[in-house]
């Protein structure tokens, strides 16, 4: 059964109905939720959600809430000394996007559900590849993907 953490660019998706990939974060929640797959709300999460929107708005019954605690922080630090950083790369998002990272790799959650590309996306990526994570970062604009339910595998055609 696969696991996903939710960033917060995933939770104003899905709370928004006006933005493009609304209806991929819609089938993502309702998937998890009929497959009884883990949804993980990160306690670095909901103060950066909550600082522009109530988290109450969320349908919180469907997550499990994560805190952030010192093997995470240890792990974010490890994650940090590995970690390629471009110039244009806001220190904040970073920090809190590592965070994130770090949660995932301690708690062996194998997904981050999120539309942040420009960060959150290319350091999964570059953690992957240099073999400090396997955490997948899963962009809502690549669509609804029901192979991150079963582990990779995909149905044949037409099935």
């Amino acid at each position: 059964m696969s696991a996903f953490l939710a960033d917060t660019s995933f939770l104003i998706t899905l709370v928004d109905d006006t933005r493009p990939h609304h209806a991929h974060a819609m089938r993502y929640l309702r998937e998890a939720v009929t497959r009884g797959s883990t949804l993980y709300l990160s306690a670095v999460v909901v103060s950066e959600f909550h600082a522009k929107q109530p988290i109450t708005d969320l349908p919180l019954r469907n997550f499990r809430v994560l805190p952030f605690n010192i093997d995470h922080a240890m792990m974010a630090g490890e994650l940090a000394s590995a970690l390629r950083r471009d110039a244009g790369d806001s220190r904040d998002a970073v920090k809190d996007d590592l965070k994130l990272l770090a949660q995932a790799v301690c708690t062996a959650i194998p997904f981050v559900l999120t539309e942040d590309e420009r960060t959150l996306a290319k350091f999964a990526r570059q953690l992957e590849a240099s073999g400090r994570s396997t955490v997948k970062a899963v962009l809502l604009r690549d669509g609804f993907d029901l192979a991150r339910f079963n582990n990779g595998q995909r149905g044949l055609p037409g099935t």
